[in-house]
């Protein structure tokens, strides 16, 4: 096998060159797509002053139809792996990308696959449930919100976004890919193999494969799945394949050594792996104190927007069930509640109904809500990568945050392992005996 790509230095970054495609027969639109409404939107609406070391999104030769959409959603300049890895993907190049979680990742991978769909149109009519791209992602948390961002920049261009996930209603998808002509779907491993392989969903087609939170994907066992859902797809030389990962392991370059052709690799390294503007704190406390802590952090500091992290389901459901019969409106995100019924839970989360969100670590890793404030730890993590996607779940654009974790002496051996993660020491205190107090 021929050595792994270096990973790109951090260089000022260029327009990029004209994408080459593998199909000779795909002519580049160089016409913007026409805006349906009655004045027209035109990129002189938005401008954004120049500022050395920054990477303007007017400075990507970016579609209009996109560029409406960004501008609409008040994205000036790119973040780091936004600026290093569209350089690259809008080039048409393969791309293994390492980032830290809140950096904008997923808006990197979707502009870039908007921009090659508006740019390289397909002309006549189209197979119904033959998606042009392909994200597929572990959990459905992370599908719908990815799902979310795109419909947000595709709002423009008249691109369609389709989910797959399990858990939901499975004739109203399978309707859905019958009926409807897909540009990018989004979707988890099984339930895509599952439609794959009963012949509704057609991946031969595919231009753009993205493969996000592969590390995760290998931990849950879902690397089988993704392998048959790779063979579906058209073989690496036809098709664009891009592979996020928060860790780059020996498996996961191995893995994108198989499922990539001559891959850049972009590599995000902060000087601390979590976010600076999250202020952490481990409450040293016994486990049969643990809940009176946690309910007098939220009724005494009058928490509003709070994620509770617990290791187990079991765990989940009983301080769900705890929080409520207290008076706090809680309410539980895990494997076992219904899609239906986590997409309701999170609209209300994001909207204030309820205060407290207690999650595992899978159905939490997905989520982005803006206004978190605060991640409570009611265990410390078995693995320490997951104590930092917990806590990026606050302090996110640029938002200050908090994050408060219990150690008892069932897992407080965690505590250097984290530590050796995130670079640096860990403040442990002994809670104020009023936090201890039981809950009238």
């Amino acid at each position: 096998m021929p050595p792994g790509p270096k990973p790109v230095s951090k260089t000022s970054v260029a327009a990029p060159a004209p994408k080459p495609r593998a199909n000779p027969d795909r002519q580049r639109n160089t016409i913007k797509a026409a805006e349906p409404v009655a004045a027209p939107w035109t990129l002189d609406q938005f401008k954004v002053e120049a500022k050395e070391g920054e990477v303007r999104f007017h400075d990507l030769d970016l579609p209009d139809t996109l560029m409406h959409a960004i501008a609409d959603l008040g994205f000036k300049y790119s973040t780091p792996i936004q600026s290093q890895t569209l350089v690259h993907t809008l080039e048409g190049k393969d791309l293994i990308g390492k980032a830290q979680t809140g950096t904008g990742k997923t808006a990197a991978f979707l502009i870039s696959i908007i921009t090659d769909l508006i740019d390289y149109p397909i002309q006549g009519l189209r197979r119904k449930g033959q998606p042009r791209a392909l994200i597929v992602a572990p959990t459905r948390e992370l599908v719908m919100q990815i799902a979310k961002d795109a419909d947000g920049l595709v709002k423009h261009s008249g691109l369609s976004v389709l989910t797959l996930v399990g858990g939901m209603d499975y004739e109203k998808q399978q309707n859905q890919l019958r009926q409807n002509e897909v540009d990018i779907l989004v979707a988890t491993p099984g339930r895509l193999l599952d439609f794959n392989q009963k012949g509704e969903v057609d991946l031969s087609a595919v231009e753009v494969l993205v493969l996000d939170e592969a590390d995760r994907m290998l931990s849950m066992g879902f690397i089988p799945d993704v392998r048959a859902i790779i063979r579906s797809t058209p073989h690496k030389k036809e098709r664009q394949t891009l592979l996020f990962s928060a860790t780059f392991s020996d498996q996961i370059m191995h893995l994108a050594g198989l499922w990539t052709l001559d891959a850049v690799t972009v590599e995000i390294e902060s000087e601390q792996v979590t976010a600076e503007n999250v202020e952490q704190i481990v409450y040293v406390v016994s486990e049969e104190h643990k809940f009176n802590l946690l309910y007098n952090l939220v009724s005494q500091k009058e928490l509003e927007r709070v994620m509770v992290f617990a290791n187990r389901r079991d765990q989940t459901r009983r301080l769900t069930e705890r929080l409520t019969r207290t008076g706090i409106q809680a309410a539980l995100l895990s494997g076992e509640v219904s899609q239906a019924q986590r997409v309701k839970t999170l609209e209300a989360f994001r909207g204030g109904k309820i205060k407290v969100l207690v999650a595992t670590d899978v159905a939490g890793r997905g989520i982005h809500v803006d206004g978190v404030s605060h991640v409570i730890n009611y265990n410390l993590p078995d693995d320490p990568e997951d104590y930092v996607h917990r806590i990026g779940r606050t302090g996110r654009a640029g938002a200050a945050g908090i994050s408060f974790s219990f150690a008892c002496e069932s897992d407080a051996f965690m505590i250097p392992d984290i530590e050796e993660l995130i670079g640096h020491r860990l403040g442990c205190v002994h809670p104020d005996e009023k936090l201890l107090q039981r809950p009238q």
